[in-house]
């Protein structure tokens, strides 16, 4: 049966680079895909492949139920589009970048749902954070302190400490572990 894969993991822990790793070094090779976040942000050089809508557009979509999942993070919008129920339709797991905070809400939606956790040592963490320059001192000292997430059933663990490969080639054999959908 096919399933979401909900990615989650602190700021600076690599998801995004873990997840065009697995998506570049999969390549279509096994029944799943990788969805895109409606993110109320622009679109710039070195951040994740999504799709940027204006705080209206979001509204509006939301509105016309066209969120799958949707939440609100670090003062910015996040929706994953209801296409996913589609995918799934058809035999396709879906990969789904989230929120650690909206996990329990996405899970209560698919409760079949498999939770992958990426982690990193803070001060990798630290170091990721001021190489992207969209956090700054403070900022980034509270996105270290943020909370882990507790343990959960069925979570899945990835490390992220050291290089991208090592990390990918993890998040490839986890996704290539789940059994073909339909």
């Amino acid at each position: 049966m096919p399933q979401i894969i909900y990615i989650v993991g602190a700021s600076g822990v690599g998801k995004d680079s873990l997840m065009h790793y697995a998506r570049q070094r999969l390549n279509g090779s096994i029944p799943l895909v990788f969805a895109h976040r409606y993110i109320t942000r622009p679109v710039t050089d070195g951040s994740e492949n999504h799709v940027a809508v204006t705080v209206e557009e979001f509204s509006n979509r939301k509105a016309g139920g066209l969120f799958a999942l949707d939440w609100e993070s670090h003062g910015l919008y996040y929706g994953i589009g209801i296409e996913i129920e589609q995918w799934m339709a058809r035999g396709f797991h879906v990969v789904v970048n989230g929120s650690r905070q909206y996990l329990p809400v996405a899970r209560e939606r698919y409760p079949d749902l498999i939770p992958i956790v990426i982690e990193a040592d803070p001060g990798i963490i630290r170091h990721r954070l001021e190489s992207r320059g969209r956090e700054h001192g403070p900022e980034i000292e509270n996105r270290i302190k943020r909370q882990p997430l507790l343990e959960i059933e069925g979570l899945i663990r990835i490390s992220n400490n050291g290089l991208l490969d090592e990390g990918g080639e993890e998040l490839v054999s986890v996704l290539r572990s789940f059994p073909s959908g339909s």
